[in-house]
């Protein structure tokens, strides 16, 4: 185990010190009269590192500290945060947060999560792996990634640069319910984006890695080339007439519609009534083929935690199964706004796997073109729109025409419009191409029936 009065390499505090921080401030607030109160005390440091065309543009470093106090006074809840660590600074930190809950209304749900929810045991998920990269090593790694991409084809002439980010954070949290922890995790990545063709014919994608341990990250020359061959395979793109057709997303945007559909079942949505799926507890929002599973402690995982914002206990389950929903997604305060006990969601979802039944292990990109049949393979979507309330969906999209399951030209320029319920509702086939986009696993999916709107 570290030492924890040393700080972690690359950060300037220790966990004990934050540790003293949190306590002194709860003790404060319990001086001044709070009934109830928490703080966390954090800290963040990176390097980001661009380069465009063979030359470096930005070097940055980040480095950033806070701590934050909730206070409560009964059923009111003030809150106050500083980035000055000074004793002084703590205690009017407290003070102001106490003086908010003083003039806040009382609100019937606010206050800490039940002492029965909040997390006992805290599992290592090995989440922290430090990367001491200095930033001409960073410039040297975008650099070679820009060179890969340049370097597939004469087509791709030109670039909007790659970059390098190195992030980690740590932070320790502690509340008068009896919560008390904290840890350590990083975030490292490598993209780039280039540019294929000239003039109005240009086309440009791009492609990243990113992971918690730099050394699992994909090499420079993986990715540069990636990117290239993507930007290539759009050129000549053209716009196609209006159509119904089925539609089959890349497994990246799949990762998007799942989100789409966290959202509509998170707290905040549900108990405002303003989501299209309210009130789907046990209904059958997917197909039967569909499952949808959380599982909080993957080690290493982007979406792994051993408790939620709040110190609440997290544990894995079952979303979906068989195509109904088992469970939303509830901080404290949206459970009991909806008189349910809370899922340890404060905060987020974590590492959700949605599965098909029918996946067989040979199904492939190739496999999911030959079940599309005749539609539209989509490998981008443009814009923000997603209507939560009524499910309305309908975005700008560039991706492939299908032909007999074959690649027959890329299209551009054009509208995917349907309704999400509708969408969930009609997801055929999830392809065994898996990819993790953040904390979401799903391979590419296949919707049965959607609006393209073209010329």
């Amino acid at each position: 185990m570290h030492n924890t009065s040393q700080p972690l390499p690359g950060f300037s505090y220790s966990r004990a010190f934050f540790e003293d921080l949190v306590d002194t401030a709860l003790a404060h607030a319990k001086k001044l009269g709070a009934t109830d109160a928490g703080a966390e005390a954090s800290e963040g440091s990176g390097l980001s590192v661009s380069v465009r065309m063979g030359e470096l543009e930005t070097v940055e470093r980040n480095r950033d500290k806070a701590l934050g106090v909730t206070v409560y006074l009964g059923q009111r809840r003030g809150n106050a945060s500083t980035s000055d660590f000074s004793r002084a600074a703590v205690e009017q930190t407290v003070q102001a947060a106490y003086d908010i809950a003083r003039f806040t209304a009382e609100d019937p749900v606010a206050g800490l999560p039940d002492v029965a929810d909040i997390a006992t045991e805290q599992p290592d998920l090995d989440l922290f792996h430090p990367w001491a990269v200095g930033s001409e090593q960073a410039a040297e790694l975008a650099l070679a990634c820009e060179r890969a991409a340049l370097a597939v084809d004469k087509r791709i002439a030109n670039s909007e640069g790659a970059g390098v980010s190195a992030q980690q954070s740590h932070f320790f949290s502690v509340h008068t319910h009896g919560f008390r922890g904290g840890y350590a995790s990083s975030r490292h990545s490598l993209s780039v984006a280039p540019i294929a063709g000239k003039g109005d014919g240009m086309q440009r994608d791009y492609w990243y890695s990113s992971e918690r341990d730099a050394r699992a990250l994909a090499s420079p020359e993986a990715v540069g080339r990636y990117a290239a061959e993507r930007a290539l395979s759009r050129l000549k793109s053209r716009k196609i007439t209006t159509r119904e057709c089925p539609v089959l997303f890349e497994s990246p945007l799949a990762a998007g519609l799942l989100g789409s559909f966290v959202q509509a079942i998170s707290g905040g949505a549900l108990y405002r009534k303003t989501s299209f799926l309210v009130d789907s507890l046990g209904k059958a929002v997917f197909p039967k083929h569909i499952d949808i599973h959380e599982d909080p402690f993957v080690r290493g995982g982007k979406g792994s935690s051993p408790f939620d914002e709040e110190g609440v206990r997290v544990r894995p389950r079952q979303v979906v199964k068989g195509g109904r929903v088992q469970g939303y997604f509830l901080s404290t305060y949206s459970a009991r706004k909806l008189g349910m006990p809370t899922t340890g969601n404060a905060g987020g979802s974590h590492n959700l796997v949605l599965s098909s039944r029918q996946t067989q292990a040979g199904d492939d990109l190739p496999a999911m073109l030959r079940k599309l049949g005749t539609g539209l393979f989509v490998i981008e979507l443009m814009g923000q729109g997603v209507n939560y309330v009524t499910g309305d969906y309908s975005r700008g999209a560039s991706g492939f025409w299908v032909e007999n399951g074959q690649i027959a030209y890329p299209v551009q320029e054009i509208t995917i419009a349907g309704n999400l319920r509708d969408m969930l509702q009609n997801i055929q086939a999830v392809g065994a191409d898996v990819y993790t986009y953040g904390a979401k696993t799903v391979g590419s999916v296949l919707v049965g029936k959607m609006k393209v709107a073209g010329n």
